[in-house]
C-alpha cells in the first residue's frame, strides 16, 4: 500500500498538482487521527467544540476526522486528502517524507514510555522468539521496536520464522487465535491484550525511551501559506493539555470511553506515556541534541528495510531539518521538518 501511495504521489507531483493545491491560501482544513492514548485529545477537540473555538478565533474551519486504520490515515494524508495527520516520527519519515511530501512536525505531543510492547503467550523471553513468527503492523514503529528488542539479545529478524503484517484493527482478534504466539502493538491494544490470560510483555518502549515520538504533522507548504492553521491547531491542543494536566476527570473520562476503556484504564496508559502537557517542555525536547541522533537511527532502520523512499541510495536520502536550522541528511531533499515556532508561541502565551 505504501508503494502504491508513493507511486501515485509521484505522478501528482510530476504534474504539479500536489504543490499547486498545498501551497494555496485557504480557510478550510482537514486533519486525520487514529486511536492511541496520546492522540485521544484530537477526538476530544472535535467533540467538545474546543477546536471550533480556536478555528473561529483565526477565521478558519478545521475538521478532525478519525480513521480506524493508522497506516491508512497516513497514506490518505500523503495522497493529499488531509492537511495533517497524527503519526510517529518514524512513519512520517518513511511514508510522506520518503514519498516526497514536505512535512512539518507541528506538535510534538509525547513519546512512548511503555505504550508500545512486544507481547508473547506464556513466559518465554526474547531469545525464545528464535524460529517463531511475530504479528505486527509491518514497517511501522512496532517493527522498529521488534528490531531493537532482538538486537538487545544479539538476534535479528533473520532469526525469526518471519513477521506477519497485521492491521492494528485486527490485532486483538489475531492474538486470540492459536496460530499467533507473539505480537507487537501499541495502547490501548497492549492493555487489552495484557488483560487477557497467558499474555506477557517482554520488551516495551520504556526500554528505548524517547525513540518512538508521537506527532501531529502537517503539510509544510500548507502551513507556510496558512499560519492561522498552525496557530489554531496548537492553541486548541495545549488548551486540552492544560485540562489533562489539571486532572479534569470529565475530559479524561471522555477520552477513556472513546478509546474503549474506563478512566482508570486510560490513566494507566497515560502513566506509560511521556506527555508534553507544557509546551515549553515540548519545545525543549524538540530542540534537544538527542533528537537528531534518534532520527538518524530511525533513518538507518528504514533504509535497511528498503522503505526510506523509492530507490533511496542511503540512509541520508531524506533531509531532516531541526529547529536551529541545521539539516541532517540530504540538504537538497529536505522533506521532514521539526519546527518549534507555534509550540513556542503557546509557551509564550502568544496565541
Amino acid at each position: 500500500m505504501k508503494k502504491f501511495t508513493t507511486t501515485a504521489l509521484a505522478l501528482c507531483m510530476a504534474s504539479g498538482l500536489v504543490t499547486s493545491v498545498a501551497a494555496q491560501e485557504k480557510t478550510e482544513f482537514r486533519v486525520a487521527w487514529s486511536i492511541y492514548v496520546g492522540w485521544m485529545p484530537w477526538g476530544y477537540l472535535e467533540d467538545s467544540g474546543i477546536m471550533d473555538k480556536w478555528a473561529d478565533k483565526y477565521d478558519i474551519d478545521v475538521e478532525i476526522v478519525q480513521i480506524n486504520d493508522y497506516i491508512e490515515s497516513i497514506n490518505q494524508y500523503t495522497a493529499g486528502q488531509f492537511d495533517g495527520v497524527s503519526a510517529t516520527s518514524m512513519d512520517t519519515l518513511s511514508i510522506p517524507s520518503g514519498g516526497g511530501v514536505d512535512t512539518t512536525a507541528l506538535i510534538v505531543g509525547d513519546y512512548s514510555n511503555g505504550n508500545d510492547a512486544l507481547i508473547v503467550k506464556g513466559d518465554g523471553g526474547i531469545d525464545a522468539l528464535k524460529g517463531q513468527s511475530v504479528n505486527l503492523v509491518e514497517l511501522s514503529v512496532s517493527h522498529y521496536l521488534l528490531a531493537r528488542a532482538l538486537d538487545s539479545v544479539g538476534l535479528s529478524e533473520a532469526d525469526l520464522d518471519g513477521v506477519i503484517n497485521t492491521s492494528d484493527a485486527d490485532m486483538i482478534a489475531a492474538y486470540a487465535t492459536d496460530d499467533v504466539s507473539a505480537v507487537v502493538t501499541w495502547n490501548p491494544l497492549v492493555s487489552e491484550i495484557l488483560d487477557g490470560p497467558d499474555a506477557t510483555s517482554i520488551f516495551d518502549s520504556s526500554n528505548i525511551a524517547g525513540e518512538i515520538i508521537d506527532l501531529m504533522v502537517v503539510n509544510t507548504e500548507t502551513l507556510d501559506a496558512n499560519p492561522a492553521f498552525g496557530k489554531a491547531m496548537v492553541g486548541a491542543w495545549f488548551e486540552v493539555m492544560s485540562l489533562m494536566a489539571a486532572g479534569d476527570e470529565d475530559v479524561l473520562t471522555a477520552m477513556a470511553e472513546a478509546s474503549g476503556t474506563d478512566l482508570a484504564g486510560y490513566q494507566s496508559q497515560l502513566a506509560s506515556t511521556e506527555m508534553f502537557f507544557d509546551p515549553a517542555k515540548a519545545v525543549a525536547f524538540t530542540s534537544s541534541a538527542e533528537l537528531p541522533s534518534t532520527m538518524t537511527s530511525v533513518a538507518e532502520f528504514l533504509f535497511d528495510k528498503g522503505i526510506l523512499g523509492e530507490g533511496a541510495p542511503s540512509a541520508d536520502f531524506v533531509g531532516i531539518e531541526y529547529p536551529d536550522g541545521s539539516v541532517v541528511g540530504n540538504e537538497s531533499n529536505v522533506q521532514f521538518r521539526f519546527d518549534t515556532t507555534y509550540m513556542q508561541m503557546a509557551a509564550d502565551g502568544a496565541l
